[in-house]
């Protein structure tokens, strides 16, 4: 063994050395000899693959002894708590809770947060279960596309480092067969809610969409979306474009209009008075306008609506343009909601679960709002909507009505029109189009943080 020598400077080996080491380590490996100043520019790397590293990193060498390793923990803060209060929640003690809002506060007014934030933290717990969980790392959003984190550095410091994604802001042209369902295949293609409901909304003017639409039926949505470098999508603009079964629906703003509409091909408006059904999802039509065996009473009896089966909290859509008359509790059919339209036309909703906010005497609906949602209050044996229609004060069969199409475009706004389709039909040419990547913007006051 070799001797102890007080003469001779013991050997130290700095973290940069080590640095160096590994690198020159890896270049022999590699089979190319390292040379500092005649190397290849090494690739810089992203902020993701950065912040990647880091956190292996710090997941391998930031539990100190006695600890298990750190795990993952999502924590939302609740109603009248602080953000220390919640970090104190992950089980970790006042000290280290006081000093990571400390450092996030440098660089973000973390009195801005609300009841209902969230933020991940890693927390390395006590290998016998007694005593404070340690506070490894946190990641907090601050912005659609930006967020905070904070690590526990070799030394046991917090460090804290911000990172701001790229944001690329396309149009989306999602086209393919119906699966299981519209709404679920559009959603598999990157569509969100709200593009799903509009093109529902459109479609329910020609197709009646549980017992129209079949699977294997070609569709085709184009939307505006801004979506960050890593996928997620922050932002859905509007629906330019669907298709189904060969039915298709252009967006279109006439000329010094703030009104958005929606054409077929021809330059007609595809809105048509009265929609097919007041539900854009429902199971199946469970009863029929006519006479039945009523299920409660047991006796054959005239049925003076329409049954759709569909589950509790399904959106109910006004099928046009009206004044809400009642919006009460009535008797056998539960929550009640009446609304009058032109034309004498005036429809009926029962057994709602509740009402859309506003919903009351007097109100104005436009066609394709959600005015309640289905239940099953009062007389019912499961959840489903009770659709009722008049005409001239006498009950009809809402399946027997008939309505008109909408307006044909002419003269100038026409002109304006085809120029708008004829750039829509090269984006669905094109396969969709994308726009410069921009750098996202300062969020909530965020400064940058040196590294």
């Amino acid at each position: 063994m070799a001797q102890f020598d007080p003469r001779r400077q013991p050997l130290r080996l700095a973290p940069h050395l080590l640095t160096t080491v590994a690198a020159v380590s890896i270049a022999l490996i590699a089979g190319k000899p390292f040379a500092d100043s005649g190397a290849d520019d090494i690739p810089v790397m992203t902020p993701q693959q950065t912040a990647y590293l880091e956190t292996q990193a710090y997941t391998a060498a930031a539990a100190p002894a006695g600890l298990n390793a750190p795990e993952a923990l999502s924590v939302q803060i609740r109603r009248g708590e602080t953000f220390e209060q919640a970090v104190r929640r992950a089980g970790v003690n006042a000290e280290d809770a006081s000093a990571v809002a400390a450092t996030i506060a440098t660089a973000f007014d973390i009195t801005d947060l609300r009841a209902g934030a969230k933020f991940e933290t890693a927390v390395a717990r006590p290998r016998g279960g007694v005593g404070d969980a340690r506070l490894i790392g946190l990641t907090m959003r601050t912005g659609p596309a930006s967020q905070l984190t904070v690590s526990r550095s070799f030394d046991g410091a917090l460090r804290l480092r911000s990172l701001d994604e790229q944001v690329t802001h396309e149009t989306v042209v999602a086209r393919d067969k119906v699966q299981r369902s519209l709404s679920a295949s559009a959603r598999e293609l990157g569509a969100t809610s709200a593009v799903i409901r509009k093109a529902s909304q459109l479609f329910a003017h020609k197709f009646d969409m549980q017992r129209d639409v079949r699977a294997t039926d070609d569709f085709t949505l184009v939307f505006d979306r801004s979506v960050t470098e890593t996928g997620r999508t922050i932002e859905t603009g509007e629906l330019l474009y669907a298709e189904l079964k060969g039915q298709a629906f252009y967006r279109f703003q006439r000329p010094g209009s703030n009104k958005v509409e929606y054409f077929d091909s021809t330059g007609k408006n595809t809105r048509t008075t009265m929609m097919r059904t007041p539900l854009q999802n429902f199971r199946r039509v469970s009863s029929n306008y006519g006479y039945r065996v009523h299920p409660i009473a047991g006796y054959r009896k005239m049925h003076q609506g329409m049954d759709f089966a569909a589950s509790t909290g399904t959106p109910i859509i006004a099928p046009a343009d009206g004044v809400v008359v009642e919006a009460r509790r009535w008797g056998g059919y539960g929550n009640w909601i009446r609304v009058r339209h032109s034309n004498g036309l005036e429809t009926g909703y029962a057994h709602l679960s509740r009402f859309a906010s506003g919903m009351r005497a007097g109100q104005r609906v436009t066609q394709g709002q959600v005015i309640g949602y289905v239940g099953s209050t009062g007389n019912s044996t499961g959840p489903h909507l009770h659709y009722e229609m008049w005409r001239n004060g006498q009950r009809i069969n809402p399946a027997s009505v008939r309505t008109s199409e909408g307006t044909v475009l002419s003269g100038t706004e026409l002109a304006a029109f085809r120029a708008e389709k004829a750039r829509i039909d090269r984006i669905i040419a094109a396969g969709g189009a994308k726009r410069p990547v921009v750098q996202q913007v300062e969020a909530n006051g965020l400064r940058p943080i040196a590294s």
